[in-house]
């Protein structure tokens, strides 16, 4: 979030989406409302390539791109884009956060950005959700052996503060909370097993953060090595223990309940009960 700066006001939003006169679909710059306290600080930070994903880490990667957000929860992804060179470069700021999507194919909206900010050799856009930023994009000119306009730092809230039109086509599941709030994915996700495993028909929950992250499956067509990846079976007929305690959480028609001890979800649905056992080794994986 953005110390110091005042709430951003309300964006005032936009039902006509521009073309690309590129041909490439969308535009990805809208025009708006700005907001009435922009992002006023330095749109050159310093940044270090960090070995760990805490927020305090992806803060100091994403440099200009981490301040500008105004997330509710913690920032979830950021960093310094690297990847492209002489050669790469484009002509205008617009086709610099074009080449960014097009080289580093970001998990974030491709649509909708506007200029929050511009100076002589960077430009700031931001896509907003309600009058907050959410994803920022640095884009810069003429850097260290790569002339033109590219991408230098970006970031972004967690996926749960984006609108439901963009997270509804995305593999990760939003849940809610015991308030009937959309809950970080950081929290709590859930997701279909890949496809090139021939696991589609498991389906995996992602619960924690950090080192207390945990990673459940439902695996109704024994699909997945029980013995090499999970710590017990999956068993999709069980009577909900006693010790049990709702979380809260649903999704759709799905409710978590947990024991104190965490080892197993236990999946009520309108059909039943369902015991997803943990996974072995902090998560299942396939090459």
């Amino acid at each position: 979030m953005r110390g110091g700066l005042a709430a951003a006001a309300v964006l005032v939003a936009v039902t006509v989406v521009a073309c690309d006169d590129s041909g490439g679909g969308p535009d990805p710059v809208v025009e708006g409302t700005p907001p009435a306290t922009p992002y006023s600080g330095p749109l050159y930070v310093p940044t270090k390539a960090m070995d760990e994903s805490t927020p305090e880490a992806m803060r100091t990667a994403s440099g200009a791109a981490g301040r500008a957000l105004e997330c509710d929860g913690e920032i979830y992804h950021g960093e310094g884009p690297d990847g492209w060179g002489e050669g790469d470069g484009a002509d205008t700021p617009k086709d610099g956060l074009k080449l960014f999507f097009r080289m580093f194919e970001p998990g974030v909206p491709r649509y909708g950005y506007r200029v929050e900010r511009r100076d002589h050799d960077r430009v700031l856009y931001s896509y907003d959700v309600g009058g907050r930023t959410k994803v920022a994009v640095v884009v810069a000119k003429d850097q260290k052996d790569r002339p033109g306009w590219g991408p230098e730092t970006d970031a972004s809230c967690d996926p749960a503060e984006l609108p439901p039109s963009f997270t509804d086509t995305q593999e990760y599941e939003v849940w809610t909370d015991r308030k009937g709030a959309r809950a970080p994915v950081a929290e709590i996700t859930g997701h279909a097993g890949p496809e090139h495993c021939d696991w589609q028909s498991a389906h995996f929950l992602d619960l924690g953060r950090g080192e207390d992250r945990r990673s459940y499956a439902r695996d109704p067509e024994g699909v997945l090595d029980t013995e090499a990846m999970l710590t017990a079976p999956y068993d999709g007929d069980v009577r909900m223990p006693a010790d049990a305690h709702d979380t809260g959480y649903r999704y759709h028609d799905r409710q978590l309940w947990l024991t104190d001890d965490r080892a197993t979800a236990y999946i009520r649905t309108p059909d039943g009960v369902e015991a997803w056992p943990l996974t072995k080794h902090g998560g299942p994986a396939c090459r």
